[in-house]
């Protein structure tokens, strides 16, 4: 994809500007929350939370956790010059699809040896979390050594270049930022044991379900913990609803 061309959040972000002059919000009014603005534009939650969080970055609204989205500036006040960035959950969805690929493969060609450093960098992951420690580099570590079992570079690189583009993403930073509650920590860490299991036993369909429920697993607990509506803003409208989009 060409680094100018044009992603799904950022036409969700352009439409979000036109409709608040439209409406003729002004500064500090609260906009619609992201469930009315997915089902109004019939796009995924996880669209809306990326494009939400440009326009952050950007400087025209503010989010309170618990109270929702509010006007910061007008749009034709803003620059509009937010470098090219990726979403978070469009990371996400790109490495779900590789690396589970990646695991399935590696659960055929993996060493004991490979799995030996798969340990230690679980154990250096645990110790991050028992120390509430702000650390991935365990978790980093075990992905990358997974990818380094299938001994293919190409397969390494790509994994890398993914980690490297979220250690660069302000939109992966700024979602972070609306996160306090870190147990979600441990959660991942099972799921990481799960995925050494499979490739110890060499199963890879195992693997490959394991890594995809993984990375689904971290797209629903960052949907989750960084939602920042007040749920008593829009609930009656969604009372009858068990999961939201995304």
């Amino acid at each position: 994809m060409a680094a100018t061309a044009k992603r799904r959040y950022q036409d969700v972000a352009e439409a979000l500007k036109q409709d608040i002059v439209a409406r003729g919000c002004a500064v500090g009014d609260r906009l619609r929350t992201e469930r009315q603005i997915s089902e109004d534009m019939g796009v995924s939650r996880s669209v809306v939370r990326e494009a939400v969080i440009m326009l952050e970055i950007e400087g025209l609204v503010e989010v309170r956790k618990g109270s929702g989205i509010y006007l910061a500036r007008l749009p034709h006040a803003c620059p509009n010059e937010t470098a090219v960035d990726f979403g978070p959950f469009e990371l996400l969805q790109a490495r779900q699809l590789l690396e589970s690929s990646i695991a399935a493969l590696a659960a055929v060609t993996v060493t004991k040896a490979d799995i030996m450093q798969m340990r230690q960098a679980l154990a250096l992951e645990n110790k991050a979390i028992e120390a509430g420690d702000d650390d991935y580099s365990g978790d980093e570590l075990f992905h990358r050594l997974i990818a380094e079992a299938t001994q293919n570079a190409v397969l390494v690189d790509m994994v890398e270049e993914l980690w490297r583009k979220r250690a660069q993403s302000r939109m992966w930073a700024r979602l972070h930022n609306r996160i306090f509650d870190k147990t979600y920590r441990s959660n991942w860490l099972s799921d990481h044991h799960a995925i050494l299991n499979a490739l110890q036993i060499k199963d890879a369909p195992a693997a490959r379900q394991a890594m995809w429920q993984h990375l689904e697993n971290v797209r629903l607990t960052l949907m989750a913990l960084s939602d920042v509506d007040d749920p008593e803003f829009d609930g009656y409208l969604f009372s009858s609803e068990a999961i939201a989009p995304a």
